[in-house]
């Protein structure tokens, strides 16, 4: 793992894990119910001469809904791949813009009918253990919060991890606290910070618009591929507050929250990427 102070700070140094094959992206980038049955309560009529007994009726056959049918492997672009989130393990996006989102398809691929689009912060969707290897990416297949199944590009997803205060490492890397004339340029230069080994490439991307309206002016990027095979990224949310001139930012706290590699996720009960 490279050698960076914010590693350091969070204490989160990861064993050799699975690398993932880039893939296309979102802007190509997305109960069964069972009705109760009650028995009426039995009633009896008595007579001088003689007892009436009324039965309860049997009940009725319960209705069922079923849920999404998987589509059979043999159906299905690519290969079986072996190395995939656990089944039940919650599955994020990370690493796609504010402004798009992640497609879910109905089978592995671009070329997969478009089902849904999880949203760029998603984090409610689950692994269901299966997933397809193509010549050039890897597919999860997922299901959704709504009860959407389908497949998504490996590529933008992580498990969420633990989420730490770094504002004082990245000042003690740049030399001093740092400012800008908007709270977007701000969280770039905090990002680039973290991004700290030009050898290793890297995408960041502002996974949440920013936002100069409160206080606290905010903004968060994803910061994916820090050459650690563990942790995917991670997502920087950055504030600052206004300089006296009225004219830019400056830095005012930074959280840290690490992208986990979706297949290994984050160890149990500390919460860090395994």
């Amino acid at each position: 793992m490279r050698p960076f102070p914010l590693r350091i700070v969070r204490g989160l140094v990861a064993a050799v894990a699975l690398s993932l094959v880039a893939a296309a992206c979102g802007d190509d980038a997305g109960d069964t119910e069972t009705g109760a049955t009650t028995t009426p309560p039995e009633s009896t009529s008595t007579a001088p001469t003689s007892t009436v007994t009324t039965t309860a009726a049997a009940p009725p056959t319960s209705a069922s809904t079923p849920g999404p049918v998987p589509v059979p492997d043999a159906a299905l672009p690519g290969e079986a791949f072996i190395a995939a989130p656990a089944e039940g393990r919650p599955v994020a996006v990370v690493g796609v813009r504010h402004d798009d989102g992640l497609n879910v398809r109905a089978i592995p691929g671009t070329d997969g009918e478009i089902l849904a689009e999880l949203a760029p912060t998603s984090n409610d969707s689950v692994a269901t253990g299966r997933a397809r290897l193509l010549p050039s990416s890897i597919w999860w297949e997922i299901t959704t919060a709504d009860g959407t199944l389908g497949w998504i590009s490996s590529r933008f997803t992580a498990q969420i991890g633990p989420t730490t205060d770094i504002t004082a490492a990245v000042i003690a890397d740049l030399g001093t606290t740092p400012e800008a004339e908007t709270i977007a340029e701000l969280g770039l230069l905090v990002a680039e910070a973290v991004d700290s080994d030009p050898d290793i490439p890297t995408d960041i991307v502002m996974s949440v618009d920013a936002d100069e309206t409160g206080d606290l002016a905010e903004v968060t990027y994803d910061v994916i591929g820090l050459g650690d095979d563990a942790v995917r990224g991670i997502r920087v949310h950055v504030f600052g507050t206004p300089l006296d001139s009225g004219e830019g930012f400056s830095l005012k706290t930074i959280e840290a929250t690490d992208l986990c590699d979706p297949v290994r996720g984050p160890t149990e009960p500390g919460g860090i990427c395994a």
